[in-house]
């Protein structure tokens, strides 16, 4: 199959500078928010989103890292943080790519578990394929693919990307 690159570096820049300013946006009249990336990328993600407004924001920014099995997400799902960490805070949910919405939802399902003042979701891709109820409150781009077609985000050094194939 080939590699059709969908974002460039320099445009997911951009997206993140954009999600980074929307959440600023949602969240301004908190002190403290939780930024919650689900591992691996969309944990690089949540850093990513957490230095730009570190630099454009007052917030304190907690960040944490979302462990959850993709293949079988009823499996227990573990954080970096405990809970107590992010009970009655504003939480954004961050993940590189939605594609069925499976992880997602499940990952905002073990946030509910404890009473949290605001939750937000952020992707960069967002693929229009759900089988879940999901919708993103952030997104970097919006495609309509086919089923058979994947999308894949590689974060490297200065040289991040996304290609569907």
């Amino acid at each position: 199959m080939n590699k059709n690159i969908i974002l460039n570096h320099q445009e997911i820049e951009h997206k993140i500078k954009r999600i980074a300013y929307e959440i600023y946006e949602s969240f301004a009249n908190e002190n403290e928010i939780v930024i919650a990336g689900i591992a691996d990328n969309g944990f690089i993600l949540a850093q990513k989103i957490t230095n730009v407004l570190n630099t454009i924001s007052d917030l304190k920014i907690i960040l944490c890292e979302v462990k959850i099995d993709k293949i079988n997400p009823f499996n227990e799902i573990t954080t970096s943080i405990s809970r107590e960490m992010y009970i009655s805070k504003g939480l954004i949910l961050i993940d590189d790519v939605l594609n069925s919405g499976t992880t997602l939802i499940y990952g905002v399902k073990h946030f509910l578990e404890v009473p949290l003042k605001k939750l937000k979701t952020a992707v960069l891709v967002d693929r229009n394929h759900k089988k879940f109820p999901v919708k993103v409150d952030f997104k970097g781009i919006s495609l309509s693919t086919s089923l058979a077609e994947h999308v894949h985000v590689v974060f490297g050094k200065n040289n991040d990307y996304a290609y569907l194939e």
